[in-house]
């Protein structure tokens, strides 16, 4: 059914770049031969065709089609694709003539782009995760055109809530709380404005300024001119990602990653008009359990950190629940069950006429928080991490308390480190001290990134929802033996001891 459903459609497809994008043009060039493929992405200093042939093409996860097609592969792949210069950030899409063109001769959308990281700018997250479905409606209504639109967007949007999310619109759950997302735009816009003339007020250039020279020293004016203005510039981010996450969590939800993509279902829904519309929510997505390749990641995910963190020894505890659920689901998981729905075509019988589904491993074969920290401590103590001076890293017992403890222990030892630099600093730097003062420089780097790691993490690793998957399940039972071996979405079949210390852990390491 997939094969022959996708056989020769012109697929439209934004986030082509990312992880779970790039993972899907591998997935449709190789698995469905005849279709094309329109790849919408910023086109940078190079061009759109150059960046996707750079980011997309050269990554190992091509590697099978590389082998198949050999000298040809360039030829190849450039004739299964059509770059175009788009940006889901900007009204119409920002595409030209040309671009409109090559979208509105398309059959299917798959819309995967988004701004991912759980700290983001405020009014950035807003413009990519809310406003972009929107775009991309308003763009196929001005087209005049009705392909089959795929949404991605995450298992989160069901907010900080414990118990099942069923795969239902976002507003129709009882623990929404409706707000206007125009308002929300309009206020995130409002935001930037009113941070970027603060960072302009006379007292914060003085003290960027004095920042900026006790870094440099003795540094010429373009320098300490250059310096100062990126130390404003990150002011300005970080204030807009403290305002991301003070809203967020105002209306229930882990962060502005979250929050923006719930209230982007909803404007979509209320966009949408006359399309054809489904929405694929994964769960936290991670290494390939088996496509292209088992272990095949793209950067580090949520997970990743974290991990590192406790194998370097300088996370020995983290908030969270020791049997509360880790959602993980592999990547190529994701990727088949976005392919399934792009061939299937929208399945209206759910609330509101909505076809939703939901891609995650917790409610069927969960992974215990304290499962993971287990598979962790003997992995590593089996293949430990080094320490700069060629020694193993003994991994400890791992705690499980609550997010404020850690973050007031960090912060304490922040408070330390602080004070001890202080009196470093008057005294002259020379042999022995020089060095200690190198170490207390790595120490503090080290604390501030758990601190991080607490604070955009610690909502992830306590969230007590289950997503249920009654439509994935049914869609999974629908299909025929060879789509089921092709295109393997079937969350029961984790075997999380062997997936996660056969496949992941491995990959990490050598990616790390």
């Amino acid at each position: 059914m997939i094969r022959e459903n996708l056989a020769g459609k012109r697929i439209a497809i934004t986030g082509s770049t990312g992880f779970l994008g790039t993972a899907l043009v591998e997935r449709l060039l190789r698995q469905i031969p005849d279709c094309h493929l329109v790849l919408i992405v910023r086109p940078g200093r190079r061009g759109a065709e150059q960046r996707i042939r750079r980011e997309i093409l050269k990554n190992d996860a091509f590697d099978r089609l590389r082998e198949l097609h050999g000298e040809d592969f360039d030829d190849a792949m450039g004739a299964r694709f059509t770059a175009v210069a788009g940006d889901v950030g900007r009204d119409g899409l920002g595409l030209d003539d040309e671009g409109r063109a090559a979208l509105a001769s398309c059959d299917i959308v798959i819309h995967s782009a988004a701004t991912v990281s759980f700290d983001s700018p405020l009014d950035l997250a807003v413009e990519i995760n809310l406003l972009g479905p929107v775009r991309i409606a308003h763009t196929l209504h001005e087209l005049g055109v009705s392909p089959h639109l795929v949404a991605v967007t995450t298992c989160y949007v069901a907010g900080s809530r414990r118990g099942d999310a069923p795969e239902i619109p976002v507003d129709a759950s009882p623990f929404f709380v409706d707000v206007d997302w125009r308002t929300e735009v309009e206020a995130a816009r409002q935001a930037r404005t009113d941070v970027e003339r603060q960072s302009r007020e006379p007292e914060r250039l003085v003290e960027f300024r004095s920042r900026a020279r006790a870094e440099l020293g003795a540094a010429g004016i373009p320098a300490l001119s250059a310096k100062t203005e990126q130390l404003r510039n990150r002011w300005v981010t970080d204030q807009m990602a403290e305002r991301g996450r003070a809203r967020a969590s105002s209306l229930g939800f882990p962060d502005a990653y979250a929050y923006t993509k719930s209230l982007g279902e909803k404007a979509l829904h209320e966009s949408k008009g006359d399309l054809d519309v489904s929405v694929v929510r994964p769960s936290i997505i991670e290494s390939a359990l088996a496509e292209p390749f088992p272990g095949w990641i793209r950067g580090f995910r949520m997970a990743e950190p974290i991990i590192i963190s406790y194998a370097q020894g300088l996370l020995r505890e983290f908030p969270g629940v020791p049997e509360g659920t880790v959602d993980i689901i592999p990547v190529d998981q994701v990727v088949a069950a976005i392919v399934m729905v792009a061939a299937r075509g929208v399945r209206p019988d759910g609330i509101d006429g909505s076809d939703i589904v939901q891609v995650a491993s917790g409610s069927v074969a969960p992974l215990k928080y304290a499962q993971l920290v287990g598979l962790a401590k003997d992995w590593f103590q089996e293949h430990p991490l080094y320490d700069n001076r060629g020694q193993p890293i003994a991994v400890a017992d791992f705690a499980f308390p609550g997010r404020g403890r850690v973050q007031g222990q960090l912060n304490r030892a922040k408070a330390v480190l602080d004070r001890t630099e202080k009196i470093l600093h008057r005294l002259p730097l020379r042999g022995e001290q020089a060095q200690f003062a190198a170490s207390l420089d790595e120490r503090r780097e080290q604390v501030d990134r758990a601190l991080g790691y607490v604070e955009l993490y610690g909502a992830y690793a306590e969230c007590e929802a289950l997503y249920t998957l009654d439509r994935l399940l049914t869609d999974w039972e629908g299909l025929d033996a060879a789509d089921q071996k092709a295109f393997a979405f079937d969350p029961r079949v984790m075997d999380w001891e062997h997936y996660v210390t056969e496949v992941h852990f491995p990959s990490v390491i050598a990616q790390g």
